[in-house]
Parts: C-alpha cells; sequence; structure tokens
C-alpha cells in the first residue's frame, strides 16, 4: 500500500523556489516558482511511497509540447536530488541525442547555481560536470554520440528529448546501471516525434496503457500533456488542453503566429501539430489536399505567356515512365502561372490500359501527355520539344536532377539551354516545397486545372525530418509525382535566381553546382 508524504513533496518545492531562478528572459534570475501542474508533477513522482519508505516511483515518461518551461522543470530535479538528497556516491546524468542538447539542459544547471551563491559555495563547476564539495556525487552532462556509454552507476537519470535518441542504446544502458541503487529514479521528457518506430513511441504506448490500466505497473509515473488527432487545432481550448503552461511560458500572440502559418502551409501545420499538440505523426503525410490545389487553379489562356520569362523544372524520370518539365512565370503580384509538358512511352500507356485509377488514356485523349512510339520514351522528341518551348518562352533556367544526369542534358546544355543541376534531398529541396506549398494555399499558383499536375498532386507524400525539413518522396507516394517534383525544381531554380541576382547563390549554400 502507498501513501503519499507530503513533507517530501514540499521540501522539493521550497527548495525549487528558494533556490533555483529562471535565466532567460525577462524573468532571468527571479524566483522559480512552480505552477499548480509541476507541483503536482513532481508531488507524485517524489512523494508517493511504498511502504517501506522508499519512493514508490522509478521511472517516469513525461511527454509535454514545446515552451512548457520543461528546461527549468529538469534543471531543478537535477539539483534538488544533488543538493538535497545527497545520496552518498550520486552519480546523476542529463542525457541527450547529441552534445549540445544535453549541454542544453546542463547550462541551465549551471546557471541556476551561478545565480544562487549558497549553492555555488558548495560545489565545483566544471564544462560537463558539477562535482559536490568534498563528496562524489556529482551531475554531468553525456549525449548519444559520446565516445563510451559503460561504467556508470546512476541514480538519477534525466533524458531530455527522448524521441530524438538514434537508438535505444544511451537509454538501455543508463537505466541498467541503476540496479545497485534503492531509490534510483529515470524521467524520460519529450515532445512528440515522427518515428512511430522509436524508443519514444515505445515508451509512450507503455504510458498510455499504464494510465488506461491494461498494465499494473506502480513503478511508472506517466504524465501525457496532449491533443486529440481529430481536435480543431485552431481552437484556443485545444491548445489549452496541450499546454499547460498556455499564458504563462506559451503566449497566445506566440500562438496566433503560429496558426497563421499552419494555415498557409501543410509543413508548417504538421510542424505546429507535433512541436505544440503534441501529436504523433508519421513521417510521411499527404501533402496538399484536393481543394487547396484547385482553388488555386487560375485560369489563364497560355498563349498569353508567350515571350516572357520564366524557370524550368525537368524531372527526367525512368525512360519508361513519365518525363515531365514545368515552367512557372512570375509576376510582380506574386502570382505564379504554371504550364507544362510530360512524356511517356508507347508501351507504359499499354501496362497501364483498364487498371483502376491509373490509365493514361483519358490524359492522353485530352492532350496533357504526350506518347512517344516504343517502349522507353523518345528522348530525341523530348529534345525538339523542349527546344521549341525555349523558343517560345524566355527560359532563364531549367533545373534538373543532378544524379539523373543523361545525354539529354549534355545535348541540351551544347545547344544553349541553361540547366541547372539539383539535388533531391532535404537541403534542397525544402525551402521550394514550402514555397510552393505556400503560394497553393495563398491562391496565387495558377496551373490552369491541368489534370495531369492534379492527379500527381493528390498522389504527393511529403516527408519530414526532425527539423521538419520537407521533401516529397516518390516511393511513398500513391502513384506518379514526376509533375510536381519539376514544379519544385522550376521554383527552386527561380528562389537561385533571385538570390544570385542578391550576390548570393541557393545553389553554393546548398551544396549544388551551376552548369
Amino acid at each position: 500500500m502507498s501513501y503519499y508524504d507530503e513533507k517530501v513533496a514540499n521540501r522539493f518545492v521550497s527548495f525549487v523556489e528558494k533556490a533555483c531562478t529562471h535565466v532567460k528572459g525577462p524573468l532571468a534570475k527571479k524566483p522559480f516558482l512552480l505552477e499548480d501542474w509541476q507541483k503536482d508533477y513532481f508531488g507524485k513522482l517524489l512523494g508517493t511511497m511504498r511502504e517501506d519508505g522508499c519512493r514508490q516511483y522509478v521511472e517516469s515518461f513525461l511527454f509535454l509540447p514545446r515552451k512548457n518551461g520543461k528546461s527549468n522543470m529538469i534543471a531543478a530535479l537535477g539539483l534538488y536530488m544533488l543538493f538535497v538528497e545527497k545520496e552518498p556516491g550520486a552519480e546523476i546524468y542529463v542525457a541527450a541525442a547529441d552534445r549540445a542538447q544535453a549541454n542544453a539542459v546542463f547550462s541551465v544547471m549551471k546557471s541556476m547555481i551561478l545565480n544562487q551563491p549558497l549553492l555555488l559555495n558548495k560545489c565545483a563547476i566544471y564544462r560537463d560536470s558539477i562535482v559536490l564539495n568534498n563528496t562524489n556525487s556529482f551531475i554531468k552532462a553525456i549525449s548519444a554520440d559520446a565516445e563510451t556509454k559503460h561504467g556508470f552507476n546512476a541514480s538519477v537519470i534525466i533524458v531530455d528529448e527522448l524521441h530524438a535518441l538514434p537508438n535505444n542504446e544511451l537509454y538501455s544502458t543508463l537505466t541498467s546501471s541503476t540496479g545497485a541503487r534503492e531509490q534510483p529514479i529515470i524521467v524520460g521528457i519529450s515532445t512528440a516525434g515522427n518515428d512511430r518506430g522509436h524508443l519514444c513511441r515505445d515508451q509512450y504506448e507503455y504510458s498510455k496503457k499504464v494510465q488506461k490500466g491494461i498494465v499494473d505497473d506502480p513503478s511508472f509515473l506517466p504524465v501525457i500533456y496532449e491533443s486529440e488527432q481529430d481536435d480543431d487545432i485552431f481552437d484556443i481550448e485545444t491548445v489549452k488542453k496541450a499546454n499547460p503552461n498556455y499564458g504563462i511560458s506559451i503566449f497566445p500572440e506566440y500562438i496566433a503566429r503560429e496558426w497563421t502559418k499552419a494555415k498557409a502551409s501543410p509543413s508548417a501545420e504538421i510542424k505546429f501539430r507535433t512541436l505544440h499538440l503534441n501529436q504523433w505523426l508519421t513521417t510521411t503525410e499527404g501533402w496538399i489536399t484536393d481543394s487547396d490545389w484547385m482553388k488555386s487553379s487560375g485560369k489563364f489562356d497560355p498563349s498569353e505567356l508567350a515571350g516572357m520569362e520564366c524557370y524550368g523544372g525537368l524531372d527526367l524520370a525512368a525512360t519508361s515512365d513519365i518525363t515531365a518539365l514545368v515552367l512557372v512565370f512570375p509576376f510582380e503580384d506574386g502570382t505564379m502561372k504554371v504550364i507544362s509538358k510530360m512524356w511517356v512511352s508507347e508501351d507504359m500507356v499499354e501496362q497501364r490500359r483498364g487498371r483502376t485509377g491509373a490509365s493514361y488514356d483519358g490524359f492522353v485523349l485530352g492532350g496533357d501527355l504526350e506518347v512517344t512510339e516504343g517502349n522507353v520514351t523518345d528522348y530525341k522528341k523530348v529534345e525538339a520539344d523542349i527546344l521549341e518551348m525555349c523558343e517560345a518562352y524566355k527560359v532563364k533556367g531549367i533545373a534538373y536532377d543532378r544524379w539523373n544526369s543523361t545525354a539529354l542534358v549534355t545535348s541540351l546544355v551544347d545547344k544553349g539551354v541553361p540547366l541547372s543541376a539539383i539535388g533531391q534531398g532535404f537541403a534542397s529541396m525544402s525551402q521550394p516545397t514550402k514555397a510552393v506549398e505556400m503560394l497553393i494555399k495563398s491562391g496565387n499558383l495558377h496551373h490552369n486545372s491541368n489534370p495531369v499536375l492534379r492527379w500527381m498532386a493528390g498522389n504527393a507524400q511529403a516527408k519530414y525530418d526532425d527539423a521538419f525539413n520537407v521533401k516529397l518522396v516518390k516511393n511513398k507516394s500513391s502513384d506518379k509525382i514526376d509533375g510536381i517534383i519539376a514544379l519544385i525544381m522550376a521554383v527552386a531554380e527561380k528562389m537561385s535566381n533571385d538570390r544570385e541576382s542578391e550576390g548570393e547563390s541557393y545553389y553554393e549554400d546548398h551544396g549544388l553546382r551551376m552548369i
């Protein structure tokens, strides 16, 4: 039978509010006053006791969105365990995916000590450790990329941003090192991530089972702040549900700005839902809705664009699949008009005939997909059409996939077509992908309701990395997206031209080369 020791809980609160301070912003050096939800969490974690007088909770998972004061919280916990509990030979580890993240919390601890002479006089501060005077007890920052992760005898483990750990090695090594301690504490704290096969996701799922009573684990304390997947993300009550520090460390004005971004860009929406609503999302998500795409169609007569400046993207797909050239025409009012030319082999049209939702016949009959004879796309026909388009329009540059260079590229360059090689990774594609998203959401990308581009936009799946860079991925998309990739490359070419006119090169910044 467990019981609650209010004296222990109050001792923690007293230490934090008297000895710990804020370290950044307008509250820097002022006392760190705990909010009720923080007092409740630490009261349960430290003050819930077993019959033998030892702490009941050994491990805890705290699932909390960004900007809810977690750095101060876990820094205060580490300092309390060092200065108040004073377990002989205490080894308190602040762990994270990399040195920078581990030092982020550790630097808060050091600043709190430097702000409080009573603490400073009782310890020595080093680059990666804080040592309690006249003892073997210490706090140490450690990262997953440390050379060695063995030889520990941990009494307290605080793992920051659990979702960012590259694997389970550091967490497993540290937790297994607590076996000789009578009352160890292991706290994993994290925001949602996008990898469902990760340690953090496992901890989240385990926490939900403990909360629901599916798993009976009295030593595990789960605390989860999140919104539901079907909640209205633009409802302030949704934000409040996920953010216990709303109005304290996360302000309405900030949320309003993030809402504006989320409404304008799918990638910004993913970022908002992950970081501020704590929603687990996969690494790939549907890219753009059909309604948003069609709202931006902007009917126009392509003949109006004759002789105008434009930028192109050329997706040289496998010879048996679709090759796409997309040209974008920027206007002073911020809009862009889009025209495209796509080619496919006769054999591929035959192969897909009769396949539900996959036949090219409708695109061919409508004149939106050019068929070349044979079982591979005829690049001589493609070259002739590209040269014809370069005659019709003032093409300033055409970007193409640098890893798919072919004799066609060489031939076009020899004939004076300005071609630029661009990679397909996050570094190269994220900015132009987000730019295209913004154009679509604002209704400024006028694609003339091209049926092939519409179909491809509906197929596209976006992939996000941990920094919320975005790119479209062909192997995860439901069908072909070649024209959309070409569109994004065309916008990248436009962005490169803009930057070069200001004296800097987009391609140089992103490790690319210009032909």
